[in-house]
């Protein structure tokens, strides 16, 4: 189960970056936000607990400058994510051991739609003339992504 459909990752990957993807790689692209959108949320449960919560605030979501610019811009395309979805994929995963705080669960799509913008134009510093997004670029992309989050 994915955090989001085929056809919003593509018509994202196009509005954020010029980009098309075929489904092959649809998949690889799903899975990497999943583990991302996971990654973001296990750390934010140790900040949580290191602030003496037991509950994940938004505030404890570890985002950089450049990770909140990018929510900005995905907001901007006005592109809206479902919610259900992306809590439907959290209950297949190990289970974090606090709450998220309602404020951050209504941000989680704002959440993966900027994980998915960032890959989206981490690739296409990659992507060729023909917009058309390879295996090795994606690879590229993915590293660096997983580099930085």
């Amino acid at each position: 189960m994915a955090v989001t459909g085929t056809h919003k990752i593509e018509a994202l990957y196009k509005k954020a970056a010029g980009l098309r993807i075929d489904h092959s790689k649809v998949k690889q692209i799903s899975d990497l936000v999943d583990q991302k959108l996971y990654d973001l949320l296990v750390v934010a449960e140790g900040n949580a607990r290191y602030n003496g919560r037991d509950i994940i605030w938004m505030c404890d979501v570890p985002l950089t400058k450049a990770m909140k610019e990018s929510m900005e811009k995905f907001k901007e395309l006005e592109e809206e994510l479902e919610l259900q979805p992306i809590l439907d994929h959290l209950t297949t995963l190990p289970p974090l051991k606090y709450a998220l705080e309602d404020e951050l669960e209504k941000r989680l799509p704002d959440l993966v739609g900027t994980i998915i913008y960032v890959m989206a134009n981490i690739t296409k510093e990659f992507a060729s003339r023909d917009k058309v997004v390879s295996s090795k670029e994606m690879e590229k992309a993915e590293t660096i992504l997983n580099l930085m989050i």
